[in-house]
């Protein structure tokens, strides 16, 4: 076989989806804002979002340097390419979340302003700045990780692969001992930007949004999103970048490491190396599928944004199966390994995978969704007070846990079962299969979130309010059950890069009652909650500061209150970004640092002790804080809409503080637990070195 087709349909398809991310760029453009204020409070948004993620990268910079040099130096031979690997990884990733960030900033307003027109226009406007977001992480991840394949390839080569028996045996070498090993780089450093732009997003705009709520919401008494706030312009600064990190992060650790996979396969050369290209194959197949689920994405006046949605998201993920059962037939046929049968079997794992990662959707959208029973629960509980309303926030969120983890564990055992370790790779990537669409529906959420902020700040008509509220509420849910499907994958991911860690370690069988192991396990258990610990501090440190700030402008300037003085916006954001940069960097470092001082320190069974524990805890913790906070989130917005006695009630009081405590829990802490696919990545990288 010959792998310069591979990458030249992996290519292809990348070049598909950023060439759908183009033309919706325009569409979007084409929309004007015809309302001085809202261009505007618009403007002030997208100029702090972009002045914020110029002064991250600027410090991210540094630290891509540092590794990408340290990987030059300890590696030997053509290893030392693994550098410009991880260099590409990087830059990838902070792209994706830089053109993300850009075009979600310009949708804002523009869904704002369409939604006088009704409700399918601004739901397409939002939409299209999701899809905008969500075909840019495919596009360059699928580029990025074929042309970095093709330059390793022949440099480590010398020429194109052939089809000889002879010529095979020479090409599985070389994937085995440096071809992989080094796209593995490629992985690492969109890990590394996943990491800190998460966790960096997260306190930004979760820093604002606390502080903008607790001194305007509740002491100042005025509506969320008035532009008398002056924390509320770096309050609507969404987190996209982080998010776009995020999946990139997923999509192409799941693509890499079930091409590792490829190698460990007993099977005749030849069989291998279709099962090393075939991740490749099958996430092109995701490309239309999304393409067409796009367009499946309508909504009649009176209908419902979330079936809209729903209807897209699993329209694609039907014709990616459809896609991927013909490609599979076709490209593995009669072939067999581990004494299975080929392409059946692989189909199988695949749909377990796209069928864990659909449930999981609809798992979240059930305890986080608008009027669903444990979010009418969170209400109930709002009528007696801040503290019952945390308590069943809590317990929700801890519910939702255990059907969420059956369903990932169902398909961890169904995918093993029918196809082996490889068979876990490919349910990882049957789960992210068309993350174009999901990133989408994910992007959507805080573009629809901030569009309802606008049509407040600017003073639009009630009816248009109405709309936006609507698509708001909606992206809530669609925000967590973009993170659930980000969380799910990266338990699968963790499995697969974990399995490669061991082969490619020469650990061997593991005694789990090793008290290396042993500890290991327990170590790793609590670093999820030390990290979230550190991230939920930093938003809190950052909120005191915000708060502070909101406090002396009201003080001192009581014009603002009064609408006769506009308030210092830019004090506020600028206040957002250093604590922020400030504060992401000791999180950022114990994630790093961990699994390289173990595997020195401890060895291999240690570490391999320390990444099972890490992602056993992470992966039930992630679901828990996102799910809680999303919960907590539209438990508000429902007694906002009359229930438990309306805005202004006891309810409503007792609603915002659970919705402040949740918000750092689900875009800052809880997300960033699926990163924890990066202790497995680094964990391989401490070895190695």
């Amino acid at each position: 076989m010959n792998f310069n087709y591979i990458m030249l349909l992996a290519s292809a398809g990348g070049i598909l989806a950023l060439g759908l991310a183009f033309f919706k760029t325009l569409w979007i453009f084409k929309h004007p804002v015809e309302d001085e204020k809202l261009k505007r409070i618009g403007g002030h948004i997208a100029e702090g979002a972009m002045a914020f993620l110029a002064k991250e990268y600027s410090v991210l910079l540094p630290f891509v340097i540092v590794v990408a040099v340290l990987l030059a130096v300890f590696n030997r031979g053509v290893l030392r390419l693994q550098a410009l690997s991880f260099a590409a990884g990087a830059l990838c990733s902070a792209l994706a979340g830089f053109i993300g960030m850009k075009v979600a900033t310009v949708s804002n307003s523009r869904t704002t302003y369409a939604a006088k027109s009704g409700l399918n226009k601004a739901l397409k406007v939002a939409f299209s700045g999701g899809t905008v977001m969500g075909m840019s992480v495919v596009g360059l991840a699928l580029l990025g990780i074929s042309f970095t394949f093709v330059v390793v390839f022949k440099v480590v080569s010398g020429s194109a692969a052939g089809d000889s028996t002879s010529v095979e045996k020479t090409v599985l070498d070389s994937l085995a001992r440096s071809v992989l090993p080094i796209l593995a780089g490629f992985s690492l450093g969109a890990s590394s930007i996943a990491l800190f732009s998460r966790v960096g997003g997260g306190i930004f705009t979760k820093a604002a949004d606390v502080g903008a709520d607790l001194v305007g919401k509740v002491e100042a008494d005025i509506p969320e999103d008035d532009p008398r706030n002056p924390a509320t312009i770096a309050d609507n600064v969404g987190d996209v970048a982080g998010m776009g990190a995020d999946l990139f992060e997923s999509f192409v650790g799941s693509i890499i490491g079930c091409m590792i996979l490829g190698l460990t396969v007993s099977a005749p050369t030849s069989v291998k190396l279709k099962l090393i290209s075939l991740p490749l194959i099958l996430s092109v197949t995701g490309v239309p599928a999304s393409f067409i689920g796009v367009f499946f994405v309508k909504a009649k006046p009176e209908g419902s944004p979330q079936r809209a949605l729903n209807i897209g998201t699993f329209g694609a993920a039907v014709l990616a199966a459809v896609f991927s059962f013909f490609i599979l037939r076709y490209y593995m046929g009669a072939d067999t390994f581990n004494s299975v049968s080929g392409y059946i079997n692989i189909f199988l794992a695949m749909i377990f995978g796209l069928t864990a990662g659909v449930i999981i959707g609809i798992l979240t959208e059930f305890f986080t969704g608008t009027n669903t029973s444990p979010v009418k629960s969170i209400v109930r509980s709002s009528i007696t007070g801040s503290a019952t309303n945390l308590i069943t926030g809590m317990g929700v969120g801890m519910l939702s846990s255990f059907p969420a983890l059956v369903i990932i564990v169902t398909a961890i055992y169904g995918s093993f079962a029918v196809a082996g370790l490889y068979g876990i790779g490919i349910a990882a990537l049957g789960m992210l299969v068309t993350p174009g669409i999901q990133l989408a529906v994910d992007a959507y959420g805080p573009i629809a979130d901030n569009a309802g902020g606008l049509a407040v700040m600017a003073d639009f008509p009630h009816e248009v309010r109405e709309i936006t509220d609507n698509l708001d509420a909606v992206g809530n849910t669609t925000a967590a059950i973009g993170k659930g499907f980000a969380i799910g994958s990266a338990a699968l991911t963790a499995i697969i890069l974990f399995t490669s860690f061991e082969e490619q370690s020469g650990a061997g069988s593991i005694t789990i009652t090793s008290i290396p192991v042993l500890t290991g396990l327990l170590f790793g258990a609590v670093i999820p909650y030390l990290f979230s610990s550190l991230a939920l501090s930093a938003v809190g440190k950052a909120a005191y500061k915000m708060v502070e700030e909101v406090r002396r402008q009201f003080s001192e300037h009581p014009g603002i209150l009064e609408e006769t003085e506009e308030p210092d916006y830019k004090k506020c954001i600028s206040i957002s970004t250093a604590s922020a940069l400030k504060q992401m960097l000791l999180p950022g470092i114990i994630a790093a640092a961990t699994p390289v001082l173990v595997g020195f320190l401890g060895g291999v069974e240690m570490l391999i002790g320390v990444l099972t524990g890490v992602t056993a805890s992470g992966v039930v913790l992630a679901v828990f804080m996102s799910n809680s906070g999303g919960a907590w989130d539209n438990a508000k917005k429902m007694i906002e809409g009359g229930m438990a006695g309306g805005k202004g009630s006891p309810a409503h009081k007792a609603s915002i503080v659970g919705d402040t405590v949740g918000d750092p829990f689900k875009d800052t802490a809880g997300p960033s637990q699926s990163d924890k696919v990066y202790f497995n990545l680094q964990g391989f990288r401490a070895y190695r070195l």
